[in-house]
């Protein structure tokens, strides 16, 4: 087992081919494949359960789905925006059920399994700081956009800094708010990344012990801890999609309610 090679492989993204529009060129890699999967799976999974519920039919996955919308738009997008955050409760589910399943799909062990067309292609893309750095961005781009949609550009402007500022601390102040508001956003790009990729490398770093120690009587406890770490990322894939859902509605909270 070459442990080197093993981690470039869930670290580092590789380039399959390039996607030709016109002048432009689109790699295409493999965690941009992991994204279209998990893309595609909502939705085609999500508009067929939907579907189903004009029928009358009550079915488990129906069931689930509307558990997901409520426990979204009540518990995460009203209880932080309030009833302004409605009409944001689309973005806020579509942003938590796309890290989920990129969350999950990285879990599945098909790539290790070296299943016929299928190497080389399964990876966590949330494992990427460019992928949650776009979902980052995306959040940067509505706290603002919602923010000067509510309260008109000149409030929005004015709701940086605190209320009854002195007039001779403003040109310090707004430089400083604005680099809070980026270093939030960045902090999310980080939590993500940090923590999908974390677990990966405990994983590989347990089973590594075998072939470090030459050994298979460690392999039992070896082969235990990478089990219960990956159980652990189960948790963890639920969580972090949680957490960065919940973060970015409270700065689009904190954006729409000025101080």
């Amino acid at each position: 087992m070459d442990f080197v090679q093993t981690l470039e492989h869930h670290l580092i993204d590789h380039v399959f081919f390039q996607w030709k529009l016109g002048a432009a060129s689109i790699p295409v890699s493999r965690l941009t494949v992991m994204m279209w999967i998990s893309a595609a799976l909502a939705m085609i999974v999500l508009p067929l359960v939907a579907r189903s519920a004009r029928s009358g039919r009550r079915t488990m996955a129906l069931s689930a789905v509307e558990g997901l919308v409520v426990f979204v738009r009540d518990e995460i997008v009203i209880s932080n925006i309030g009833e302004e955050g409605r009409k944001y409760v689309p973005y806020f589910l579509s942003l938590f059920v796309f890290i989920l399943l990129v969350n999950l799909l990285g879990m599945v062990p098909l790539d290790a399994l070296k299943v016929v067309g299928v190497r080389g292609v399964f990876g966590t893309a949330t494992g990427n700081i460019a992928v949650t750095g776009g979902l980052a961005l995306l959040t940067f781009l509505l706290i603002n956009i919602a923010g000067i949609r509510e309260q008109g550009v000149v409030h929005y402007v004015k709701s940086l800094v605190p209320h009854g500022m002195p007039v001779w601390l403003l040109p310090l102040m707004y430089p400083i708010e604005v680099l809070g508001l980026l270093t939030k956003t960045f902090a999310l790009c980080i939590r993500l990344f940090a923590n999908m990729i974390a677990g990966h490398i405990v994983i590989l770093a347990f089973l590594a012990l075998i072939f470090l120690f030459h050994s298979l009587w460690i392999a039992p406890l070896s082969v235990a801890a990478a089990m219960g770490i990956n159980l652990l990322e189960l948790f963890v894939a639920f969580l972090q999609a949680y957490i960065f859902t919940l973060l970015s509605a409270i700065f689009v909270g904190g954006a729409i309610h000025s101080h």
